[in-house]
């Protein structure tokens, strides 16, 4: 499939940049968080809050195997941060198209989230040491699961999206 999956930590710029890569390529963006919410008719924070995140992890695996039956083509998917942590949504965003890793570091993510209080992880005593942690953990994956890895530290949106646009031509 010709989609774009854009994958990274929350903040990176998946959903800016993924609704300029659409625009451009004339591509329908969607958003897997968004679509989770619309589903559950819930926030994220009260899925949370009510089932854990491995509940919202399941919702996750569940939606891409949704996106993979339907094979629909021309969409640019922004992921939610954790979803290529598992072995098997890594897998399903490979057949739906080419990923791409936005990556970000601690302190990009940090200045881009730290008045954002809808983002259910970052709820705590040190958000900036909570990214670094969970940073450490998840670029590996992040990585291993991506067919394009685009540093969009100092890049404007446009930017980093004329990046991904010329580098998944390539591919």
């Amino acid at each position: 499939m010709d989609n774009i999956i854009l994958t990274g930590y929350m903040g990176c710029g998946k959903t800016t940049i993924g609704k300029n890569i659409a625009k451009r390529l004339g591509y329908t963006f969607v958003d897997t968080d968004e679509m989770i919410v619309e589903q559950q008719q819930r926030s994220i924070n009260e899925i949370f809050a009510a089932e854990g995140e491995a509940a919202f992890r399941e919702m996750e695996t569940a939606l891409l195997k949704q996106l993979t039956d339907t094979k629909r083509n021309h969409l640019v998917i922004s992921t939610g941060g954790g979803m290529p942590v598992r072995e098997e949504n890594r897998q399903l965003l490979s057949a739906l198209g080419k990923v791409v890793y936005l990556k970000a570091s601690p302190k990009t993510i940090f200045d881009r989230v730290k008045d954002d209080t809808t983002r259910p992880l970052l709820q705590c005593e040190n958000p900036m040491q909570r990214i670094g942690e969970m940073l450490a953990v998840r670029e590996p994956v992040y990585e291993a699961g991506a067919s394009v890895v685009v540093d969009v530290n100092g890049l404007r949106q446009s930017e980093a999206a004329g990046e991904i646009i010329d580098r998944c031509k390539m591919l």
